[in-house]
């Protein structure tokens, strides 16, 4: 996610292909090539069985994994060549430049890897063609796919890989959704056909609360979510040593189209058992941890246990930073505790729908034991020091992992990271507050940063002071000082500048891609500014897929409350198609809803099938026109309507994040 990214639509991918060189980088300082220096010898490179398994059971690849698009590339690893995957043998960490961590380089490399490979008899992954993985089972008769991807377009190119090199001409007959982030489903329409779904020719299975979770996550606060999305992915840096290299849990997000077909079968019961054309799977779902709605599958005649994103080879988000809601350790722990003991056993390959596969009953077990207490471990650990009093940011600065955890590669903080995760932990329990009187309603960021510049001295003696701890590798106080003056001096170039090194000395060092994805895009917004780009929107089968309760509460999310303040519009609306009905009430600047009932005192009702509202949401029928030719009948006030919807906002397509937001 994620994209979820995690979870994320997002129209301005598309203009990644446009990114250009990141103008006025800087060399790595000198602390910056200690750090890295000093990692080379901290961490066990000499370890190369990664390399090994991310490439065992190769059979091909795509040139590139070149995927095209109409405009630009939907896909393509070509502009990562400079990472050199397929030099094996060789030791990962002695390439790395100094611009990059060289723990992040080596992951870097992995996930460069891509192709079709076979993981054991009938059973196929197409890996490094997204962010996520595609798995193919061969049925009896026919294929089952995990996991489609995140576009249209690659997952369409996944499968014709798979076809052009294994012989067989068998249909895809189960598509299976290990949970409900946009990557592990939004390619489906590009290897099933909708009709063929609802004729009950392909079955569609998914954990319990799928549609649910996967719709909401993209609505309410989808906006916000995808421009911070553009720091944790970095869609918009260019690809290179001194740009994006990795995401941690892939090379990054494909810009094509997405796509969504509602399940035809929903996995309600824990360890519940179906045969899908011959193949026996037992469904272990595990709602609230990596996802909201998300499950594990074992296949005991294949001996496969594929664990979804619960387990990966690396540590992965109790909190993302593209922002969602916080993910539960302790459940997640438990999760994979209990895969091990109904499955561990009985496993000779596990697989997920992100990294390499890992073979052997005996490595798998050391595998999901060390993933289990990672999570484990973060969890009770900053519980325990929450009750000792402790801030989120002492916990995040004082937790470390024990040796053996730390030494492992697959718990390497690439996607999450110890310090935020640790930091989530203290949100779950304990929310924003830290229980500081000072901290319960501080000056907003501007007037705290000019108040602090002031007491500082003014913004020059600020900077030369930032300059001096700048040149002895202190990037992390340089980054937060000079955050202050830009938000109290936005057009300070000296400033921005600065602040832009220190961002990207610390992108440097970073061995997360999400951190490094994240400073070096800041680094690139304080030197650029704000790219100008279209507005996101969410895909046409995302908002078809809308409950009209969720239509209702988005609408109120939209409402400008002073503009709002001391109207009164009542509305009921009418899905003559489904039978639904809703009432409205704009009262007090909140708009508020009732299902499955009419207001007789309603200022208008409005009448409408459920696809011509999803016309007129999507821009393919003007209201107007749909209003002219009876498709939405209104009795009642027409202005009042109107006046509703003239109350709803359109979000900015961006919105300054590293400085202040400027006011309309």
């Amino acid at each position: 996610m994620k994209p979820t990214l995690t979870a994320i639509t997002l129209a301005f991918m598309a203009l990644a292909a446009l990114a250009q060189p990141t103008p006025s980088a800087q060399p790595a300082q000198p602390s910056t090539r200690a750090l890295q220096a000093q990692a080379l010898i901290a961490l066990p490179f000499a370890d190369r069985q990664d390399f090994a398994d991310a490439r065992r059971g190769f059979i091909a690849a795509l040139p590139d994994a070149l995927v095209p698009g109409s405009q630009y590339p939907v896909w393509s690893m070509k502009p990562y060549g400079f990472l050199q995957p397929d030099t094996a043998g060789t030791d990962a960490a002695a390439q790395a430049p100094d611009t990059v961590h060289p723990s992040l380089w080596r992951q870097a490399q992995l996930n460069a890897i891509h192709g079709l490979f076979k993981v054991t008899e009938r059973v196929y992954q197409v890996r490094g063609m997204d962010i996520s993985n595609m798995t193919i089972i061969e049925g009896d008769t026919g294929l089952i796919v995990i996991d489609p991807l995140l576009s249209v377009e690659t997952a369409k190119a996944a499968l014709a890989l798979y076809r052009a090199n294994v012989p067989s001409t068998k249909p895809v007959l189960a598509v299976i959704y290990s949970h409900s982030h946009i990557d592990h489903f939004g390619g489906v329409r590009g290897i099933v056909d909708a009709q063929d779904v609802a004729a009950g020719k392909v079955a569609i299975i998914a954990p319990d609360g799928f549609m649910a979770h996967a719709v909401a996550e993209n609505v309410l606060a989808g906006h916000a979510m995808g421009r911070r999305a553009q720091y944790m992915y970095g869609p918009l840096l260019p690809a290179g040593p001194l740009g994006q290299v990795d995401t941690g849990l892939g090379k990054n997000v494909s810009r094509g189209s997405y796509s969504l077909i509602a399940p035809t079968v929903l996995v309600r019961q824990n360890g519940e058992r179906q045969t899908l054309d011959g193949i026996e799977v037992v469904f272990h779902l595990t709602p609230g941890s990596e996802a909201p709605a998300e499950m594990n599958m074992f296949f005991p005649q294949l001996k496969l246990l594929n664990m979804a994103e619960n387990t990966s080879h690396n540590m992965h988000n109790l909190y993302t930073i593209r922002g969602a809601e916080v993910r539960d350790g302790n459940a997640w722990s438990r999760y994979i505790s209990e895969a091990m003991e109904q499955f561990g056993g009985q496993t000779d390959v596990l697989i997920a729908q992100h990294h390499w596969p890992t073979w052997g009953t005996a490595r798998i077990g050391s595998f999901m034991a060390h993933q289990r207490d990672l999570y484990k471990f973060i969890h009770d650990q900053s519980v325990r020091l929450i009750n000792h009093g402790y801030k989120p940011e002492e916990i995040a600065e004082t937790l470390k992992l024990p040796a053996s955890l730390e030494s492992d590669w697959a718990l390497r903080g690439y996607y999450g990271t110890l310090s935020h995760n640790a930091k989530a932990v203290y949100q779950k329990y304990m929310g924003w507050y830290d229980a500081n009187p000072a901290n319960l309603n501080p000056l907003p960021p501007v007037a705290t940063a000019k108040k602090n510049i002031e007491y500082m001295g003014g913004s020059a003696a600020v900077i030369a002071r930032a300059k001096e701890d700048f040149a002895q590798g202190n990037f992390r106080w340089v980054a937060s000082v000079m955050n202050q003056v830009v938000f109290a001096e936005p057009g300070n170039l000296e400033a921005r500048t600065l602040a832009a090194n220190a961002l990207e000395q610390l992108g440097y060092q970073s061995e997360a891609g999400t951190w490094r994805n994240a400073y070096l895009f800041g680094a690139l917004e304080l030197r650029s500014g704000v790219a100008k780009l279209p507005r996101s929107s969410i895909p046409p089968d995302l908002v078809r897929a809308l409950p009209m309760p969720l239509v209702f509460e988005s609408m109120g999310t939209r409402l400008n409350a002073s503009k709002a303040e001391g109207q009164t519009i009542v509305i009921n609306w009418k899905l003559t198609d489904t039978g639904e009905q809703y009432v409205t009430r704009l009262e007090n600047s909140a708009l508020t809803y009732v299902s499955g009932k009419q207001d007789p005192q309603a200022d208008t009702t409005v009448a409408f099938t459920r696809a011509t509202w999803d016309a007129v949401s999507l821009k393919e029928l003007a209201l107007p026109k749909a209003l002219l030719t009876g498709q939405i009948k209104i009795s009642g006030s027409l202005p009042q309507l109107q006046a509703l919807f003239g109350l709803l906002e359109d979000f900015p397509a961006q919105f300054e994040v590293v400085e202040p937001r400027k006011l309309p």
